[in-house]
């Protein structure tokens, strides 16, 4: 038996012992009818206690007295005040409905420029660029198609009314990310963040104690998008340590982190709004100013950060084309179409699905906040003109000044 085992299985004893006892202080038997969030920062000092008898085992939130809570219940204690009790009370959000991620649409992505789009399916047969009707001249093109054909075992794209393309010019994407958030029937009393492996190449495993000092690690792997609960935060050589199970930890860098706060920001006052975590790189819904949705997301990469700011959506279009550019040569003009639930807040800043991105959770944008399909899908279906969108980053390092900002982009 490991040493993870060792301890749940010592918990689980100890549970027996809390729920078979009152709790002083209380008129509660067992943890899970305990409400932490209010008992929390009135739990004892367990150390200023002088008793030399020891209380039996559980969770303390006033000084007993006539017992001294050290040992198991210190353990507890300390770990009810964090909102860690056992068995882990598990997260109380669960997936939407999958069928939110699909779309009536097929893409494709153009890799070259200058690609063709000719003016019959006879013409993209022949394959003579000069009879082109025009050229997607963009360097990050995606395109939607409505029909395609197989004509001498070669394939051609209608992406229009009779606008043809073929396969040696559109690399068809057989099938759009499928990752999705939470939902949340009650706001969670701890943090929780999603497991981003993609970052570390491959599974990451967590460690008995923070920082990479000792090689203490635990042999429980996690995936990319696996879900833990987040119970306490060490800066360890300048570097910030999850502790996301007893004795287990995980570096920042490898968790996209939620942090629930049901306080609204300064203005908004109907208890509705969206809250975009650069630093985190997560977004968080409120409703009645309880947490309802949460997921990742991809901002703006520098020099095109998402300003941070309190918005309203302005408009709601459920299939849009993007183009533009920010170079004055069109180096980098890009063009997008059909992109699914989008909802603009910020100028040309906006919610939207990305069914480009492969994975999520960094800066990727140019000033967009980027979701995948069944995510911004959900957002769109719960939002309304009006809804406010704050946007902000705890570690400062997004720029405020509102004149280094241009309108944004995808």
């Amino acid at each position: 038996m490991n040493i993870r085992n060792l301890i749940f299985v010592f918990a689980s004893i100890l549970l027996t012992f809390v729920q078979l006892t009152l709790i002083p202080g209380t008129d509660s038997l067992a943890t899970d009818s305990i409400d932490l969030q209010e008992n929390a920062p009135h739990l004892a000092n367990l150390e200023s206690n002088n008793s030399s008898v020891i209380c039996t085992p559980g969770i303390y939130f006033t000084d007993p007295g006539d017992c001294n809570p050290t040992g198991p219940s210190m353990y507890l204690s300390k770990m009810a005040k964090i909102g860690m009790t056992f068995p882990i009370t598990e997260l109380p959000g669960s997936k939407p409905d999958p069928t939110l991620t699909s779309v009536d649409v097929r893409y494709g992505y153009v890799p070259e420029r200058n690609a063709p789009v000719y003016g019959s399916l006879d013409d993209a047969v022949n394959a003579k660029r000069r009879d082109a009707i025009r050229k997607l001249d963009s360097g990050f093109t995606y395109i939607s198609y409505t029909d395609e054909a197989v004509i001498d075992g070669k394939r051609f794209y209608m992406i229009d009314a009779g606008a043809w393309m073929t396969a040696n010019d559109v690399s068809r994407i057989g099938a759009i990310p499928l990752f999705q958030g939470l939902t949340f029937q009650q706001t969670p009393y701890t943090a929780f963040g999603w497991i981003l492996s993609y970052l570390s190449n491959g599974p990451v495993e967590s460690k008995r104690t923070p920082g990479y000092g000792l090689e203490d690690f635990t042999g429980r792997i996690f995936n990319n998008h696996d879900v833990v609960q987040v119970y306490d935060v060490q800066q360890i050589d300048g570097m910030d340590w999850y502790l996301i199970g007893p004795d287990e930890w995980l570096p920042q860098k490898v968790v996209a982190r939620v942090i629930p706060n049901t306080s609204p920001p300064e203005g908004v006052t109907n208890g509705r709004w969206i809250e975009v975590n650069l630093y985190e790189q997560t977004i968080a819904i409120y409703d009645q100013s309880e947490l309802v949705f949460a997921t990742l997301i991809a901002s703006g990469l520098e020099p095109f950060w998402t300003r941070p700011g309190l918005f309203q959506i302005y408009e709601k279009l459920d299939s849009t084309a993007m183009r533009g550019s920010f170079e004055a040569d069109r180096s980098d003009a890009y063009y997008l179409e059909d992109v699914p639930w989008t909802m603009y807040f910020d100028q040309a800043r906006a919610l939207h699905g990305a069914y480009w991105r492969a994975n999520l959770g960094y800066p990727q944008s140019h000033g967009c906040v980027n979701l995948s399909v069944g995510d911004s899908h959900w957002i769109y279906d719960w939002a309304e003109i009006g809804d406010w969108v704050y946007v902000w980053d705890p570690s400062g390092n997004t720029p405020t000044d509102p004149g280094i900002y241009g309108s944004g982009g995808f």
